[in-house]
């Protein structure tokens, strides 16, 4: 029987818009954080290894938490973005501070990754059944076969402030055509969603398909982001906010040809922590979701 898949965790951002590391912030009636309630969903859909890439000074804070929440029954292995992880040739130009984006953070944790392994981000709250058919995309796939799971715009939007989305293009069997990276999304009261593109506002379809950074990727992906990546360097590396996207880069090898990726749908409600207000909904809906007895007072697995 082969290994169970690994689920990744991007747990390096800065956390700019909320004002302070998302990653550690309590969050669940008994002080859990959403990343608790992300590895217990993927333990109970089959994932087997979870690989947590952040920044060195989160990681023993994060040991120190999962010890209390989590147990020990599920493997946890670190991994860091660090702002110079960069292929040979390449250096960190001065002022830069911001991380390189999470197509980077990907191929930051390479030495970690050696199955099929599913993507997340470690502040959104994807929901059991994402999981589970992520989790069964990733046991009956082919080496060029990828996947993403695909949320409803306007189930992913906050009331406080702009958020940036992924905005999907599927065709008639369902695989992901492309992609595109929008920054600055936003709801309009009563009338759906506008996107802010080459300095103005336009309106954007509120059912439009949505990738929450939820993939599924085999290990052949690394040797083709390192590509990309030294691609993206070469252009952007002297502009100190210049971000090297997941969905940017599944878009350019679709459109090589070099892979096929599957959109997978789940009928979950997304909800995260993009902005400090936006915490006290989260905390209510775990809360709701405990009482329901969708998820246990203890998170021990």
């Amino acid at each position: 029987m082969s290994a169970k898949p690994s689920l990744l965790i991007l747990a390096a951002g800065i956390g700019s818009r909320y004002g302070g590391f998302k990653q550690i912030e309590p969050i669940g009636p008994n002080s859990e954080v959403i990343i608790d309630y992300s590895i217990f969903d993927a333990s109970r859909a089959g994932f087997g290894r979870v690989v947590i890439v952040t920044v060195p000074a989160l990681e023993q804070p994060l040991r120190e938490h999962f010890a209390k929440t989590l147990g020990d029954q599920i493997e946890i292995v670190f991994a860091f973005q660090k702002l110079d992880d960069l292929p040979p040739g390449f250096s960190v130009p001065p002022g830069r501070e911001k991380p390189w984006g999470t197509a980077h953070a990907i191929w930051a944790a390479r030495a970690q990754l050696d199955r099929p392994f599913g993507v997340i981000n470690a502040d959104d709250f994807y929901g059991p059944d994402s999981f589970r058919v992520l989790h069964d995309f990733l046991v009956s796939k082919n080496a060029d076969e990828y996947a993403m799971v695909g949320f409803e715009l306007a189930k992913t939007l906050s009331a406080h402030g702009t958020v940036s989305r992924g905005i999907c293009r599927a065709d008639a069997h369902g695989d992901l055509v492309d992609v595109t990276e929008h920054t600055k999304i936003e709801p309009i009261a009563n009338s759906g969603a506008h996107t802010f593109v080459d300095g103005a506002w336009q309106p954007i379809p509120p059912d439009s398909i949505t990738s929450m950074n939820m993939w599924g990727f085999d290990i052949s992906l690394l040797p083709e982001l390192e590509t990309q990546l030294r691609d993206f360097l070469k252009t952007a590396i002297d502009n100190t906010k210049s971000e090297f996207f997941i969905p940017t880069a599944i878009d350019v090898l679709i459109k090589q040809q070099k892979c096929r990726c599957k959109i997978l749908k789940t009928d979950e409600q997304w909800f995260g922590v993009t902005y400090k207000e936006d915490r006290e909904q989260a905390a209510t809906t775990l809360s709701r979701l405990v009482e329901r007895g969708a998820y246990p007072a203890s998170l021990k697995i």
